[in-house]
């Protein structure tokens, strides 16, 4: 029985060499020679959301509290009365409802139809490029400006629209009907935010392998199964994030659109959360309850987003 002679070790006082995945990953980090600069450069972007996100917040909540006269001289602390009034208004609820459905009418229109264009776009098709350029441009036009565009189209006396509608004998007035003034309301917005959500529908589909689609295709799959069993499961990282933005868009960013258009009328038909707060605010003079509006507006938002990323994420697949 012979003894198993024992392999050398590195000599004493000498380390391991380290593993070339270890050698690069130490090579790619960044090191700082001095502490506070990772600070110096955070502090910028941090500073601007402070200034403009967190200070205004902060002020709201505390004038939510406070009763104002109209220039702002003299406030009283009430507690939660303007929250009070404000759960006792009518017009509040009411102007929740629309802004229910006015949120869900843009996010499903402009995803749906962003979602087609995409598709059509991503096809081998001669001058394919210049349809995505040309289908970009909407995104760089401001909210009140595509207001102004769309009441040309479809104004009763000056859209071209609304003639080819009495045309067909469809008595168009959305000056004095409700639903008339909420669906335009509701294209103008749709159209804005289908540049943007087309743009990520593209990419997603672009990083879709194309050897998956071209095997179900080569098993007998058609066009719309492959879309549907394929195409749109692969993309549901995409299309979530892009509902949780479409729901901000039409909560907060389609002021301007509502305001060029409508105003917030007929009788209130238009008129969302948002711009309620307005109207109640600086129209109306009532500051202390316009807060009370916004913070509400918020944290309904902050809500319905924590609501999505909890049980809407568990169905995508990454």
């Amino acid at each position: 029985m012979t003894a198993r002679t024992p392999r050398p070790g590195p000599p004493a006082g000498s380390r391991r060499a380290p593993s070339p995945a270890r050698a690069e990953a130490s090579e790619e980090r960044a090191v700082f020679s001095d502490r506070g600069l990772p600070y110096a450069l955070l502090a910028p972007q941090l500073l601007v959301t402070l200034i403009f996100f967190y200070w205004p917040a902060a002020q709201a909540v505390r004038q939510s509290f406070l009763i104002e006269d109209a220039f702002g001289l003299s406030s009283d602390f009430v507690w939660f009365e303007n929250y009070r009034a404000l759960f006792s208004d009518p017009s509040y609820y009411h102007a929740l409802g629309t802004t229910l459905v006015f949120s869900a009418a843009v996010a499903s229109l402009s995803l749906s139809l962003a979602l087609l264009l995409a598709v059509m776009a991503d096809a081998e098709i001669r001058g394919a490029a210049g349809y995505r350029t040309f289908l970009i441009w909407p995104y760089a036009v401001a909210p009140a400006i595509a207001g102004v565009l769309w009441i040309f189209m479809l104004d009763p006396s000056l859209g071209l629209i609304a003639h080819g509608l009495e045309g067909l004998g469809i008595d168009w007035n959305p000056r004095l009907n409700g639903l008339q003034a909420l669906t335009q309301v509701v294209l103008a917005s749709a159209w804005k935010q289908i540049s943007y959500n087309f743009l990520f529908f593209l990419a997603g589909l672009r990083a879709i392998p194309r050897s998956v689609i071209e095997a179900a295709a080569m098993d007998g799959a058609r066009a719309w199964r492959r879309f549907w069993t394929i195409t749109l499961p692969l993309l549901s990282p995409t299309t979530f994030f892009l509902v949780a933005v479409n729901i901000v868009y039409a909560f907060f960013e389609t002021f301007g659109t509502i305001d060029t258009m409508t105003g917030g009328g007929p009788a209130g038909a238009t008129e969302t959360l948002v711009f309620k707060v307005y109207s109640d605010g600086r129209m109306g003079g009532d500051l202390g309850g316009s807060a009370a509006q916004s913070v509400i507006l918020m944290l309904f938002v902050i809500g319905l987003t924590a609501i999505q990323f909890r049980f809407v994420e568990r169905r995508v697949a990454y």
